[in-house]
C-alpha cells in the first residue's frame, strides 16, 4: 500500500475514455500546484478509444486503483458489475462495456491488471483511504443525500482513515464529521454531473491549515474540446444518448440509480 503524504494531492474519479478531458485534468493539477495525481478507477466505459487513456495514465506514471470496469475488462467478464438494477440502466451499461472490452487493447490490460484494490496515503497528518465505489464494494453507490452521518462515521473507523476519497457515482460532493473526518465523492472525468454544464470535475485535497479539523478540498471544473469527444463517439458508432450527454451536461442514461434528492437537482 501506498503511505506516501503529500500536502496537495489530485485525484480523478472515472475517466470512462474521456482521453481529452484527462490531459486537461493533468495539466489543471499541476498548474494548482499538485504533488501528486491519483487515478480512482474506470478508465473505460462511455467513451471512445478505451487504450488511450490507459496509455496516458501509463506514460505520465499516474497511479491508481481499480475500479469494476477495469477488473471487468481484465478479467474478460461477461458484464461490466456496475451494480445497477433498473434494466434501462443495465442495457446502457452492457453496451458501453461490450464496446470497452472489444476494443481494449492487451498492452492496455495489462496495464489495468497493475491497478491497486485501494491507496493509502496521507495529506499532510491525516490518514486518506482512496477506492473506487467505497472501502467495502468496489461497486457501492455513496451518495451525498443518502449516506447517514452514523454510515459515514462506521466506515471512516473501519478503514482506520480520516478521509475516503471515492468515486463510481459521477456525482462529486463532501461529507464531514464535527472532528474533520470526511469522505469524498472525487467525481469524474468521463462525463459532466448531471449539471448542465459541459465540464467535468475531480478533486484536489490539501493538508489541513492550523487550527482546521481536516484537509481542505477544492472541487475544480475542467473545460476540455467536449465537440471533438463526442465526434469521436459518433465516429465509433456509440449511442447518441452517450453524446448527448457530453454535448448538453445532462445525463440521459443510468439515471435510474439516483436518489431522489440528487435526480431532482437534474433535468429529468
Amino acid at each position: 500500500m501506498d503511505e506516501r503524504a503529500f500536502d496537495r494531492v489530485a485525484l480523478f474519479g472515472g475517466i470512462y475514455s474521456n482521453h481529452v478531458a484527462l490531459r486537461e485534468a493533468i495539466r489543471a493539477a499541476r498548474a494548482r500546484g499538485a504533488q501528486a495525481i491519483y487515478f480512482l478507477g474506470d478508465a473505460g466505459g462511455f467513451g471512445p478509444h478505451p487504450d488511450r487513456a490507459v496509455e496516458i495514465l501509463a506514460g505520465e506514471g499516474i497511479p491508481g486503483v481499480a475500479g469494476n470496469y477495469d477488473l471487468a475488462v481484465v478479467r474478460g467478464d461477461a458484464e461490466c458489475g456496475c451494480g445497477y438494477t433498473d434494466p434501462r440502466d443495465n442495457h446502457y451499461a452492457q453496451v458501453s462495456y461490450d464496446y470497452t472490452l472489444r476494443r481494449t487493447g492487451a498492452a492496455a490490460r495489462a496495464h489495468l491488471a497493475t491497478l491497486a484494490p485501494a491507496i493509502r496515503i496521507r495529506v499532510g497528518d491525516r490518514r486518506a483511504l482512496l477506492c473506487h465505489g467505497s472501502p467495502r464494494r468496489v461497486n457501492e453507490f455513496l451518495w451525498e443525500s443518502t449516506t447517514p452521518r452514523a454510515f459515514i462515521d462506521k466506515l471512516l473507523a473501519d478503514a482506520e482513515a480520516d478521509v475516503i476519497a471515492c468515486t463510481h457515482t459521477g456525482i462529486h460532493w463532501r461529507r464531514a464529521l464535527d472532528d474533520g473526518r470526511q469522505i469524498v465523492n472525487v467525481g469524474a472525468l468521463g462525463r459532466p454531473a448531471n449539471d448542465g454544464r459541459t465540464e467535468v470535475w475531480f478533486a484536489l485535497l490539501e493538508a489541513p491549515a492550523a487550527g482546521d479539523r481536516g484537509p481542505t478540498v477544492e472541487f475544480v471544473p475542467v473545460a476540455y474540446d467536449y465537440k471533438t469527444l463526442a465526434r469521436e463517439m459518433a465516429e465509433e458508432s456509440l449511442p447518441p444518448e452517450f453524446i448527448e450527454t457530453i454535448l448538453t451536461g445532462w445525463w440521459t442514461t443510468c439515471l435510474e440509480i439516483l436518489p431522489p434528492k440528487e435526480r431532482a437537482r437534474g433535468k429529468f
